[in-house]
């Protein structure tokens, strides 16, 4: 039986180490038969090891997705290895230090553009320099964390978030002529090196222990993975501007 992306042609960003979804997602998905290209800034030699354990070899692309040189050559570099492309995922996401950590009312506007360019707008401009490679349509797949609420330590990324969920929605609307679904997977939090880069991670992520009707695994990106792969197979054909959560049952449940 031939899996869900037999014969998908996905582009795949954030893969940093073992632990992120953006690994899982690209590991999940060559095992449904998808081909597979990833992009890595600022260190993609780092990326390129991490990409050896994947189950099939893959080429990365050198992409800081705020340069729009970058951006403007990333169609023809893609191209030239897939052909086309019928998935993208966006997992980028970025903050200052000084946006983090219970900084909120002090962070400088300078920081707070940075991780909105980065973590939001980077959606549509990612999107709009793969659009020539998804003549046929395809699948869009960000990833949030819940924006509908104020979280410890989180601070500029909860707006920044926010503003990613509400991108998302404007490109469903725009995008869907031409047959692209544009939808997001809210995951649980995990131990990646974004969530290392919060101050105060844990009490956070403690939520998860009391509130979840499901069992939440901090160590297992695997669930988030397995969401992106789905919404990026024909099985949500008429899916779009969608926020999948997979976190466990969290957003459900009051205090």
């Amino acid at each position: 039986m031939s899996g869900i992306l037999e014969g998908k042609r996905v582009l795949i960003t954030g893969v940093l180490t073992e632990a992120s979804i953006a690994f899982h997602t690209a590991k999940l998905a060559q095992e449904q038969g998808a081909e597979v290209i990833l992009t890595a800034f600022p260190r993609p030699t780092l990326t390129e090891r991490i990409a050896k354990k994947l189950p099939k070899p893959t080429k990365v692309v050198e992409l800081d997705v705020t340069d729009d040189e970058h951006l403007g050559r990333l169609a023809d570099v893609v191209g030239e290895e897939l052909g086309g492309l019928d998935g993208v995922v966006h997992s980028i996401g970025f903050a200052p230090q000084d946006a983090l950590g219970g900084n909120f009312l002090n962070t400088p506007f300078e920081s707070v553009a940075t991780a909105m360019h980065v973590s939001a707008f980077s959606l549509k401009s990612l999107t709009m320099a793969c659009l020539p490679l998804m003549q046929n349509g395809g699948s869009v797949v960000g990833l949030t964390f819940d924006a509908q609420y104020a979280w410890p330590q989180y601070d500029w990324m909860g707006p920044a978030k926010a503003a990613l969920e509400a991108t998302n929605r404007y490109m469903a609307r725009d995008l869907g002529k031409q047959n692209i679904r544009c939808n997001l997977v809210s995951a649980g939090p995990l131990g990646s090196m974004a969530a290392k880069s919060i101050p105060g991670f844990a009490e956070l992520a403690s939520v998860w222990d009391t509130r979840a009707p499901l069992e939440w695994d901090l160590k297992d990106p695997e669930p988030a993975g397995r969401g992106v792969v789905a919404l990026l197979s024909d099985w949500f054909p008429k899916t779009t501007g969608e926020i999948v959560h997979v976190d466990g049952g969290l957003h459900a449940i009051g205090a």
